[in-house]
């Protein structure tokens, strides 16, 4: 992650495609054998799923970098090659997200779900889409089915996703709860700090959501928005010194920054 980038920016990063990849080892993905019992190994790896995870391969770096068009060209590639490819699908349904066509990317997962019901990766990212449509109750369904997977690795993420889904629904309690467990299962998630600590604030909880941003602050990833948070909670508890060093780190740090500006116009409440 960048240091000092937007935790907006980097949320959506989180939520699209940097914790979001497929899988794509060739075992993974390799035709069971015969034996049901038997362990797929690279050999299982037809020529046509080879190929296919090739161009699949491509899309994803290109998709990392970015160049999401040319992405989407090496998806295609892919699926030319190998119709029946979930992860392609699922691929195809993140760059059509990040290009905000939703019913491309709706269809694209939903092909991917086909293909692939119980797959972790696209039912997070079909819950994701959803959230970003306002149909909080499809999300919260589909973020639900990806965290009782029991092969999913990404639990995390989700609860993060489903999280802010709810915070966006309205339902605060159950977004804290939900940003509470992903902070458990991985602490070092800058943006689920940020955002556990920011919900906290707006719900009063001033001593929890201290510790939260004091975490975040005292660490490599603070920004802007981190240290305007902090800010705004140690002005509220009155803890003078600490507002005044997380002041001086602003100042020295984000000089130009909208916070910075806030906090010589005296907006505390923006």
């Amino acid at each position: 992650m960048k240091r000092g980038a937007s935790w907006v920016h980097l949320c959506c990063a989180l939520c699209l495609g940097l914790l979001v990849l497929v899988q794509l080892s060739a075992c993974a993905n390799a035709p069971r054998a015969a034996d049901a019992a038997d362990l797929a190994t690279d050999s299982d790896e037809t020529p046509v799923r080879k190929r296919a995870r090739l161009r699949l391969e491509l899309a994803v770096n290109y998709f990392d970098q970015g160049q999401t068009k040319v992405a989407l060209d090496e998806v295609k590639q892919a699926l030319v090659q190998d119709p029946s490819y979930a992860e392609a699908h699922n691929l195809r349904g993140l760059i059509y997200l990040r290009l905000n066509d939703y019913p491309l990317a709706e269809a694209s997962f939903k092909q991917s779900l086909v293909l692939s019901p119980r797959d972790g990766n696209a039912l997070h990212n079909y819950g994701w889409l959803m959230c970003q449509q306002a149909r909080y109750a499809d999300a919260g369904v589909a973020f639900s089915q990806a965290l009782i997977s029991p092969i999913y690795q990404g639990r995390a993420k989700t609860f993060m996703a489903q999280g802010l889904c709810e915070e966006r629904a309205g339902k605060m309690a159950d977004a804290e709860r939900s940003l509470a467990r992903s902070y458990e299962l991985d602490p070092g998630n800058p943006v689920t700090g940020f955002n556990l600590a920011n919900l906290l604030f707006r719900r009063g909880e001033l001593v929890r959501s201290q510790f939260y941003i004091r975490r975040l602050n005292n660490g490599e990833f603070a920004n802007a928005e981190s240290l305007w948070l902090g800010i705004k909670i140690e002005r509220k508890l009155d803890n003078r010194d600490a507002m005044r060093q997380l002041i001086e780190q602003l100042s020295k740090r984000f000089a130009q920054s909208k916070e910075m500006q806030l906090y010589v116009k005296g907006s505390f409440d923006d």
